[in-house]
């Protein structure tokens, strides 16, 4: 029985590590699915390019909520634009019509430049 524990915990730290690996990989490359091709790609707060433009709004383009209420903003590069959403919610509805979002995000670069 002792044997078949430790096999186990084995198995489950194996995982782990592979489940790890596969999200830093992630983070990493294109997203899949939907939104390849399109320029996008999520990382960490932290981590975004510098290479981007920075996104100026205090607020999510999306709901119009105060960015860092709902803890921590989701922050991706989208065609070399960096975008900061309230939250994961948000990021969906930005994928159906990102343009629209774009605009937004574009039009606080502008005004800040003023």
């Amino acid at each position: 029985m002792k044997k078949t524990n430790q096999y186990l915990l084995l198995a489950a730290c194996a995982l782990g590590v592979m489940a790890f690996s596969a999200n830093l990989k992630a983070a990493d490359s294109p997203m899949p699915g939907c939104c390849a091709g399109m320029g996008m790609t999520t990382t960490m707060a932290d981590e975004v390019s510098t290479n981007a433009i920075p996104d100026l709004l205090k607020t999510c383009p999306v709901s119009g909520e105060k960015l860092g209420e709902m803890g921590k903003p989701l922050v991706f590069v989208y065609k070399d634009q960096e975008v900061k959403l309230c939250c994961k919610s948000c990021k969906k509805d930005f994928d159906k019509d990102p343009a629209k979002y774009m605009k937004l995000i574009r039009a606080a670069d502008k005004a800040a430049k003023k």
